[in-house]
């Protein structure tokens, strides 16, 4: 597998194994499955695992911590992140430290390469689109991140407990813009990426929120990016493989799936599998370090290995890609 650029790890696989499949998050399997998939993905020279606590309330870190025990996690990199939303600031550093010690102890590991905030950014006054009422509980201010989360990652860093710090790259446009452009940038963030140019349900915090714009500020600062929604939540895909959620929660996700038929019809065009045509077009996006996939069983993952063996998309497919909606 090819590697690119990526300054906390030096360089990255162009692929990462996410942990929303390995921990349930997309639909069904099995912990033995997990395990083997993560297992295919070392094989085929995946060299990022990105986990966190809410995938499967820890099952994907336990995957991980069952899938390497034993194993040399030489040249291997391992990312976790922390749900924090705002607490004063004195309890900042207790709460991803508390965090922290849990993810790794579900990963029997000593630290990690990259921790990052879970939580989407929003100004202090800003008012949620949606979920309001959830506003402290979900979201981080940006007077936190400044006064309290960006000192408390730093300690971690010299505690040897982590080797770098980032964002999820979501929650309101301004605020993000203003934490990309800070004295003290993150080191890495991840980005929404996907030819639909959405972050369906996850997108509740700013109704504005424009996933193209935050990636292009990161482009202009030359941020560590990290890929993600490449298939939008399963829209981009053959056919969403799980049912909506009784809260409809997740409404934005069916109707990008049926927003997406055009790109659907473009995949057979172009005689390719839309998540394959998806995870390309990420992966054909400048300065993108690596995408993380979401994959939940081998099948699934290695669709997106062929997908990566295809190579990056040309010129003109991009340009048809990024005006078809």
């Amino acid at each position: 597998m090819n590697k690119r650029p990526f300054f906390p790890f030096g360089e990255v696989s162009s692929l990462t194994l996410g942990g929303g499949g390995l921990g349930q998050v997309w639909g069904e399997t099995t912990r033995e499955e997990a395990v083997k998939t993560v297992n295919l993905a070392l094989k085929e020279g995946v060299n990022h695992f990105d986990v966190a606590p809410m995938y499967g309330k820890g099952e994907a870190e336990r995957v991980l911590g069952e899938a390497f025990e034993g194993k040399n996690l030489d040249g291997l990199n391992f990312t976790t992140k922390c749900s924090l939303g705002t607490l004063p600031d004195a309890q900042v550093y207790d709460r991803l430290n508390s965090s922290l010690t849990t993810s790794l102890e579900c990963m029997n590991m000593e630290k990690v390469n990259l921790f990052l905030l879970h939580s989407q950014l929003r100004e202090d006054d800003f008012e949620l689109s949606n979920f309001n009422e959830m506003r402290e509980r979900n979201t981080t201010s940006l007077s936190s991140y400044f006064n309290a989360v960006i000192p408390a990652f730093e300690k971690l860093k010299k505690e040897g407990k982590i080797d770098h710090w980032g964002i999820g790259g979501l929650g309101q446009h301004q605020a993000l813009v203003k934490a990309i452009n800070h004295e003290t940038p993150p080191e890495a963030i991840q980005c929404v990426l996907n030819p639909l140019n959405s972050a369906g349900a996850i997108s509740y915090v700013d109704e504005n929120f424009n996933p193209n714009v935050i990636l292009e500020e990161c482009q202009k600062n030359n941020l560590s990016i990290l890929a993600i929604r490449a298939v939008q939540a399963g829209a981009l895909t053959r056919s969403m493989d799980r049912e909506p959620h009784p809260s409809g929660f997740d409404k934005k996700d069916f109707d990008d799936y049926l927003r997406a038929e055009p790109f659907r019809e473009l995949a057979v065009q172009w005689n390719e599998s839309p998540a394959s045509l998806a995870h390309r077009y990420a992966l054909s996006t400048p300065k993108v370090g690596s995408v993380i996939l979401g994959v939940k069983n081998r099948a699934e993952l290695k669709e997106c290995i062929e997908a990566e063996e295809k190579g990056e998309l040309t010129a003109e497919q991009l340009y048809t890609l990024k005006n078809l909606f």
